[in-house]
C-alpha cells in the first residue's frame, strides 16, 4: 500500500522545463570574446583582399549560405581560406560584427551595399532590418534612389513607399540628377502614377524631355514607348500642338503619329492626375453615420459622403505627406488603423491595435513624422489620477504597435496638439509635451487665461492657438519660446448673453480659421484670422448642415475621387449651397 502511494505521489509530479536566459545571453558574449582573442579560429573568409579569421560552427549558425557551404561536399569546406565574391570587405565586416554580437548598425550610406551582403548570405534579420529602415527614410531627396535600389532587388514595401514618395514630389524630384538616370522602364512607371501630384500634364512632358535629353543619342529611340503615358487628354489643343512642334518629335516621325492616334484615341481611359483635382479641405467627421465632410470656404466648395461599410470612426489625423487616417472601433476590445485612399475613395485597414484603457470619445490618432501615435485618456483610477495612456505605429513599415511613455495626471479635460516635431497636451491649467526622440514627457508653461474653459486648439507652425467653446477667449502658445499670450475674440455683432456657439479652430491655406458652429444656421460663421493687423473677419460664405464628433484636420482632397462616392450619398446641404 505504501508503495502505490509512494508511485501515485510521483506521477503526480509532472516534469518542467528551464531555460537560463543568462546562458542564452552569455553564450553570444563568449563567442564574440573567443573571435576578438582570435582563439580557436579555423577558417579565413578573405573578401577583396582582406582576411577574416573566423569559426566555421559559427558562420554555419548564422547563415544558411554558411552552412551549405561548410557542410555539403564542397571545395569550400575542405580549404582552410576562402574567397568570397561579390561583397565589399567593409560590408562584410560590418556582417561578421553582427554574426558574433547580434547587433547590427545600419546608416543611410551603407544600407543599400549591407542589404545586399545580407541578401547573399541570406541573413533574413539583417535584410529585413535594412528594409525597415530604407522604408523609413523615404524622404523627398532619397526617394528616386531608394526607388531604383528596391525595384532592382525587388522590395516591395521600399518600392511601393518610393513611388508614393515620388508622386507627392515629382515636380521636385524631376529636377534632380537621381531622375537623369531612372531607366527607361522606371520613367514609364512613375509617369503612369495617377497620384502624380502635378497641376498640370505639360509638367509630366516636361520631365520626360529633361530625361531624354540628358542623354539624348541613346534615348530618343525610347520616346514613342513613353509617350502614351503622357495623358494627352489633360492638355489643351495649344499645348498638344507646342509638343508637337518640339526639336525632340521633329527628330522622330514615329513620335508624332504616336501623338496624334493617342489624340484622335480620345485617351478617354486616363484618369486625372491626383493634382489637377485636388483641393485643400477642412474635414469633419461624425461617428454616428460614418460621414465626412469636406469645405473650402474661399471657393465655396463643400462636400458630404458615407462610408457605412467601415467601423465608427473615433479620431481622424493627416500626415505631412497629405495621407487621411482615422481609427475606428473594430470591436470592443480593438481598433482599426485605416487608409483612405484617394483615388479610389474607399479606406483600406492599415493594422489592427489593442483598444486602450479609456472613454471612447477621448481617444486620438495623431501624425508626427513617419509615425502615427494613438492616444487615450483613462479615467477608471479610483484615486482620481488619470492617465493618458499611448502606443507609436511606423506607417511606413507596417509593423506593430509599440508603447510609449504614459502621462499620469490629475485632470480629464485635455486636448492634443503637434507642433515642433512634439506631441502637446493641453489643459484649462496645464500644459505638458512628450517628446519622441526621448520618450519622455515634460510640463511646460501653463496657459494665462487659466480660468477660461478650454475647448478647441490647433498647431500652425511652432504655434499652438486654443479657444473657449464660445469664442470669447483666444490665447497663443510659442513652442519655442515657452510662453503663451492673449489673441482678440471675436467682436460679434450679437450680445455676449446671446452666443450659443460651438467653436472648432482649424488651419485652412496656411491661415487660422475658426467655425462657429450654432444650432441656427444663420447663426454659423467662417472667421480668418488677419494676423498682420491682428482682426477676425467673417468670410461671405453660405455653410452647409454639418455635424461631427471629431476636431477637424485639413488635407489636399482629390475632388474626383469623393464625387463618385458623394453620388451614391443622401446630400444633407442646402439647394443654394455650392457643391463640389
Amino acid at each position: 500500500m505504501a508503495a502505490t502511494d509512494q508511485e501515485s505521489h510521483v506521477s503526480a509530479v509532472r516534469p518542467r522545463s528551464y531555460q537560463d536566459e543568462s546562458y542564452l545571453h552569455g553564450f553570444l558574449g563568449t563567442v564574440g570574446d573567443l573571435q576578438k582573442a582570435e582563439v580557436l579560429q579555423d577558417v579565413v573568409l578573405e573578401v577583396e583582399g582582406r582576411r577574416f579569421p573566423c569559426h566555421r560552427l559559427v558562420l554555419s549558425a548564422a547563415s544558411p549560405y554558411f552552412r551549405a557551404m561548410f557542410t555539403n561536399d564542397m571545395a569550400e569546406s575542405r580549404q582552410k581560406t576562402v574567397v568570397l565574391q561579390g561583397l565589399y570587405a567593409g560590408m562584410f565586416e560590418e556582417i561578421l560584427s553582427y554574426i558574433y554580437s547580434g547587433t547590427l548598425h545600419v546608416s543611410l550610406d551603407k544600407v543599400q551595399p549591407l542589404y545586399q551582403a545580407a541578401d547573399l548570405l541570406q541573413l533574413d534579420y539583417v535584410r529585413d532590418t535594412c528594409s525597415s529602415y530604407m522604408a523609413i527614410n523615404v524622404e523627398r531627396s532619397t526617394c528616386v534612389d531608394l526607388y531604383k535600389f528596391a525595384d532592382v532587388f525587388s522590395v516591395d514595401s521600399v518600392r511601393k513607399a518610393c513611388l508614393r514618395g515620388i508622386a507627392r514630389h515629382f515636380t521636385e524630384v524631376v529636377s534632380s540628377q537621381d531622375f537623369c538616370s531612372l531607366s527607361v522602364n522606371q520613367l514609364t512607371e512613375i509617369i503612369s502614377h495617377d497620384a502624380l501630384d502635378v497641376e498640370e500634364e505639360t509638367t509630366v512632358w516636361e520631365a520626360v524631355v529633361r530625361w531624354v535629353q540628358h542623354s539624348r543619342e541613346d534615348r530618343l529611340q525610347h520616346l514613342p514607348s513613353i509617350l502614351p503615358h503622357i495623358r494627352f487628354n489633360l492638355l489643351t489643343p495649344d499645348d498638344t500642338a507646342a509638343i508637337l512642334e518640339h526639336p525632340l518629335i521633329g527628330e522622330d516621325p514615329g513620335s508624332s503619329e504616336v501623338i496624334r492616334n493617342v489624340v484622335r484615341k480620345g485617351a478617354c481611359n486616363m484618369k486625372p492626375r491626383f493634382g489637377t483635382g485636388a483641393e485643400e479641405m477642412a474635414l469633419f467627421f461624425e461617428t454616428s453615420t460614418n460621414r465626412m465632410q469636406g469645405i473650402n470656404p474661399r471657393l465655396g466648395k463643400y462636400f458630404s459622403c458615407s462610408f457605412p461599410e467601415i467601423p465608427p470612426i473615433i479620431s481622424a489625423t493627416v500626415t505631412s505627406d497629405n495621407e487621411i487616417y482615422v481609427l475606428a472601433a473594430k470591436s470592443k476590445d480593438q481598433m482599426s488603423l485605416l487608409l483612405y485612399n484617394q483615388m479610389k475613395g474607399v479606406w483600406e485597414q492599415k493594422s489592427v491595435v489593442e483598444k486602450l484603457p479609456g472613454s471612447i470619445r477621448n481617444q486620438h490618432i495623431l501624425a508626427l513624422d513617419e509615425h502615427l501615435y494613438y492616444l487615450a485618456c483613462n479615467w477608471t483610477n479610483p484615486s482620481q489620477t488619470v492617465s493618458y495612456s499611448m502606443k507609436r505605429y511606423n506607417k511606413n513599415t507596417d509593423g506593430e504597435w509599440g508603447d510609449c511613455s504614459q502621462l499620469k495626471y490629475d485632470i480629464s479635460s485635455m486636448e492634443p496638439a503637434v507642433s515642433n516635431g512634439c506631441l502637446y497636451l493641453l489643459s484649462s491649467i496645464e500644459l505638458h509635451c512628450y517628446n519622441p526622440k526621448e520618450d519622455r514627457w515634460f510640463k511646460r508653461a501653463p496657459p494665462n487665461d487659466s480660468t477660461d474653459v478650454f475647448w478647441t486648439n490647433i498647431a500652425l507652425g511652432t504655434e499652438i492657438f486654443r479657444s473657449d467653446m464660445d469664442f470669447t477667449s483666444v490665447s497663443v502658445y510659442d513652442t519655442e519660446a515657452d510662453r503663451w499670450q492673449q489673441l482678440p475674440a471675436w467682436e460679434s455683432p450679437l450680445e455676449a448673453e446671446d452666443r450659443d456657439y460651438s467653436a472648432n479652430l482649424f488651419v485652412l491655406e496656411n491661415q487660422l480659421h475658426v467655425y462657429l458652429n450654432a444650432e441656427d444656421p444663420e447663426q454659423q460663421h467662417v472667421l480668418v484670422y488677419d494676423r498682420s493687423e491682428g482682426v477676425w473677419r467673417e468670410l461671405d460664405v453660405t455653410l452647409p448642415d454639418m455635424d461631427w464628433d471629431c476636431p477637424p484636420v485639413v488635407a489636399r482632397v482629390y475632388l474626383p475621387g469623393v464625387q463618385g462616392r458623394c453620388a451614391n450619398t443622401q446630400r444633407t446641404a442646402d439647394a443654394g449651397d455650392t457643391a463640389v
